[in-house]
């Protein structure tokens, strides 16, 4: 069973997929200057209407395993703890640890 961290991840990173192009069409507009003043409010207000997790900054990496969110292994997915653990067991395919 996933953290709910972990689930409310997976919620933003498929609000961003779904309304990326229509959020940076709004932004493209909003921001630029060549137009009038009225069109670039109208984009603005339509940008105010995107939910809470169609913004790219709610998107966080974190571990698929404990939901931990910082020391993330973003090649594995796996925060260094967890990275360690399955590394140890023999989980991790190619891992193994150093001796010299």
């Amino acid at each position: 069973m996933p953290n709910i961290r972990v689930l409310r991840d997976i919620k933003a990173r498929n609000g961003v997929n779904a309304n990326e192009i229509t959020r940076r069409a709004y932004l493209y507009v909003a921001r630029n200057q060549s137009l009038p003043p009225q069109v670039r409010y109208q984009a603005q207000l339509q940008l105010n209407t995107f939910g809470k997790y169609t913004r790219p900054t709610t998107v966080k990496n974190r571990c698929t395993e404990s939901g931990r969110g910082r020391g993330i292994m973003s090649e594995f997915g796996l925060c260094r703890f967890q990275f360690r653990l399955k590394a140890l067991n023999g989980e991790i395919p190619g891992v193994h640890k150093a001796s010299w």
